[in-house]
């Protein structure tokens, strides 16, 4: 997708798709959040960051957040909503086109996996960016939308190559999953189970 399309959602609102106000959007996130296996993770990248919502909730569960946006608005309001998470960096960048430096033990891809034109270089990125033991989790809208070259389960079937799925959330309007390795899960962890 062109940074100029989410240019111009911008143009015309700071919150083109109700994230803050739309209770379909505020229970999404809060799915996606109590879906993450671990209550605490170094480092997490979430690409496509939008108003920083997301990213300030990470920011609590999170040693270090790194959050990017293609659009510049985008960047400037997910900065303003994060001025006070001191463990949050906000970036430009167009994902999976221009990759951050290091590796992450969190990825988080939501609602941005269906606008890459190429689900090779989005599946390449992420071994790039992704610990070994690291959790990669997957939200994405389940309806035809002429801007998305992809649905959402053909993102989330190249998100999930290779790796173990923990979560599966499958609702009319929008599919998350969560991947990652295959032990041990939460309760093991916890000493709940053996």
């Amino acid at each position: 997708m062109q940074p100029g399309y989410f240019d111009e959602l911008y143009a015309g609102a700071d919150d083109p798709w109700g994230l803050a106000d739309r209770f379909y959007e505020r229970r999404k996130r809060a799915l996606l959040l109590a879906s993450l296996p671990r209550e605490h993770f170094e480092r997490a990248f979430e690409p496509g960051c939008a108003t920083g919502l997301v990213t300030h909730a990470l920011a609590a569960r999170c040693d270090e957040v790194l959050a990017t946006d293609v659009a510049p608005r985008a960047v400037e309001l997910t900065r303003r909503r994060t001025a006070a998470d001191q463990n949050v960096s906000v970036a430009q960048a167009c994902f999976p086109d221009e990759l951050p430096g290091g590796t992450f033990d969190l990825v988080v891809l939501s609602e941005v996996g269906y606008y890459c034109a190429d689900l090779d270089i989005l599946a390449a990125a992420l071994e790039s960016i992704l610990q070994p033991d690291g959790v990669v989790i997957g939200c994405h809208w389940r309806h035809d939308a002429p801007d998305h070259p992809h649905t959402a389960e053909a993102v989330h079937a190249v998100l999930g190559a290779g790796r173990h799925r923990l979560a599966s959330h499958v609702e009319e309007d929008f599919l998350l999953e969560v991947w990652g390795t295959a032990a041990p899960s939460v309760a093991q962890r916890e000493g709940i189970v053996g």
